[in-house]
């Protein structure tokens, strides 16, 4: 088993790691709308989630892993009513690539963010 940590991505913000590899899989924590250096993208869902995929990507090209080789993604949002915001985004990172997925409503996100998501990947 090995942790995955990169300052490309904002570190953890509780007793967790931004990543764990087992064997050749990859699971990350779940990924919110912060930069790299903590502060927090505060605009609307569709810049709230590409921030998120920014430190998603971040954090699989450490573990040696890409969106190509995802294969579950789960997302938590604040709202159904911006699942269609979100799956636009959503798409623009898994266009011809299309992991399995769950989407689910949640009462309340860490730091209020309207996004968060967590992938499984196959590790390169």
């Amino acid at each position: 088993m090995r942790t995955v940590q990169t300052n490309q991505a904002p570190a953890a913000i509780g007793p967790y790691s931004q990543g764990i590899i087992v064997n050749n899989l990859f699971y990350s924590s779940g990924q919110i709308p912060l930069t790299a250096e903590g502060n927090l993208v505060t605009g609307d869902v569709k810049e709230q989630t590409h921030q998120v995929f920014k430190n998603l990507q971040a954090v699989l090209t450490e573990a040696g892993a890409s969106f190509e080789t995802v294969v579950k993604a789960t997302v938590f949002i604040k709202n159904m009513d911006d699942f269609a915001s979100i799956n636009e985004v959503y798409g623009e990172y898994f266009s011809t690539h299309k992991p399995a997925r769950s989407c689910v409503e949640v009462a309340r996100l860490p730091k209020d963010v309207l996004v968060e998501i967590e992938v499984i990947a196959l590790v390169n």
